[in-house]
């Protein structure tokens, strides 16, 4: 569906109209080349599949600056002494940049949107307004929120963590941010709420409880949902994997660990996971490894669309553009039957380098066409059926015999023990390992 273009009483990208199909022939870097909104894919429409959002934070708040130098973009709706003057600037620029680019959705920490106050009061105002704003330019456009989010991250408060903090005034205060991030979720339509524990985690081992500092996690997500769907949070909770940075160790180390987590604490029902694909890389693993944990367990919520730089050993936050990991990616999603109100949200900034408006559009209209072509491949490769045969074909003993009876639990470990004495020795079974990454090449490049 086509959204209604937004422009405020400035326009803050001009030149540029709205991002059109153009096709793969295309030389015009303001068009997609492999995204077409509306084209049918396995049933449903590409932006019902993917689902695409712009963030916030790096969009509109990240000027290029880094810890060995200040910013390296002019970003014209932050030109002002009043903060939230600024603010009022920021979310036109934003309205008006997502309708250009024609993505369905958006997202936002609470203090993206509006800057902190002097007090929770304030603060709380703050966000109300701001809030407001944006319920009317969706209104006025169509367009929608993906999730919402509260940045207890950044404030000098949260140095030891937000609900994790050993200094129960942190913990309060973090539950106020959150209450009115929920708040604010609500009043746009948020399909979902995130979690990112920046710094629930520690520094040093030894002067910090733990098992306590677990519980209080618990806990304090406990309350979060219980308060959510008290005023009418209908949508999905999801907590966003980190193994580490800006804390020595975080506890929600990787997809794995999140759900244990959840499933311990009695809120596996309302959560799910925000995978995002630096993250993974981070924790050791591929993006596609944790968003299969994450389907296996019937927990795949949504995908923060990024991409790290292996040379380096923090979150770099590029935009999507290696096609091996979208394809993979796409397979185990599609595999999975989808995101649900889930999407993908790229949570990814230009490089410092990248100095000019426009670059935020080419960076977007990347990933969107790089994911727009992963899911033609990943569907060419589901129907062709030659991955799942292979893959079926390994594990065909446990669909018969003492197999199929192991699975079901009618054997016990003196059983296998009996099977294994009396049966020859098992015949070697190739992994077809060679053979799948090269089913695979094969359709990204024919």
């Amino acid at each position: 569906m086509s959204r209604q273009l937004f422009i405020g009483d400035r326009e803050y990208f001009p030149g540029i109209e709205k991002i059109e199909y153009e096709g793969p022939g295309s030389n015009n870097p303001l068009s997609f080349k492999a995204y077409e909104a509306d084209r049918v894919v396995a049933g449903q429409t590409m932006e019902e599949h993917l689902r695409f959002a712009v963030c916030y934070w790096h969009t509109f708040c990240a000027d290029g600056a880094d810890p060995f130098g200040p910013g390296t973009r002019t970003l014209p709706w932050r030109d002002s002494d009043d903060p939230m003057a600024n603010a009022r600037n920021k979310i036109d620029a934003a309205f008006e940049f997502f309708t250009k680019l024609d993505v369905p959705f958006y997202c936002f920490h609470d203090r993206d949107m509006a800057p902190e106050g002097d007090s929770v009061e304030e603060s709380e105002a703050n966000l109300a307004e701001l809030v407001q704003m944006a319920r009317e330019r969706q209104a006025a456009t169509g367009m929608k929120l993906l999730w919402g989010t509260a940045n207890v991250f950044s404030h000098p408060r949260y140095m030891n963590g937000a609900s994790t903090n050993p200094d129960f005034g942190v913990v309060a205060n973090a539950g106020a941010q959150v209450k009115a991030a929920l708040d604010a979720t609500v009043a746009l339509g948020g399909e979902n709420y995130v979690f990112w524990g920046g710094r629930e985690g520690y520094a040093c081992l030894f002067n910090s409880d733990t098992k306590r500092e677990l519980e209080h996690f618990g806990q304090f997500l406990r309350m979060a949902r219980d308060y959510g769907r008290s005023v009418g949070f209908e949508g999905t909770f999801l907590i966003e994997p980190k193994p580490m940075e800006p804390m020595y160790h975080q506890y929600d180390v990787d997809a794995q660990t999140v759900i244990g987590f959840l499933r311990e604490h009695g809120l596996a029902d309302d959560f799910k996971l925000n995978i995002e694909a630096n993250h993974a890389t981070l924790a050791g693993h591929s993006s596609e490894h944790d968003l299969q944990m994450a389907a296996d367990a019937g927990m795949l919520g949504s995908i923060d669309a990024n991409r790290g730089n292996p040379q380096n050993g923090w979150d770099t936050d590029q935009f999507p553009s290696n096609m091996y990991d979208c394809v993979h990616n796409m397979l185990v999603v599609l595999t999975a039957g989808g995101l649900g109100r889930g999407g993908f949200n790229f949570d990814a900034r230009v490089r410092r380098e990248s100095t000019d408006l426009e670059d935020l559009f080419i960076a977007h209209i990347g990933g969107m066409d790089a994911y727009a072509r992963a899911l033609l491949i990943a569907d060419r490769i589901i129907s062709d059926g030659r991955l799942q045969e292979l893959k079926a074909a390994r594990y065909a003993s446990f669909d018969r015999g003492d197999g199929k009876r192991f699975e079901s639990g009618e054997l016990s470990l003196a059983d296998l023990r009996n099977i294994a004495a009396s049966g020859p020795e098992p015949a070697l079974q190739s992994g077809k390992q060679e053979l799948v990454e090269n089913l695979i090449n094969d359709f990204m490049f024919s």
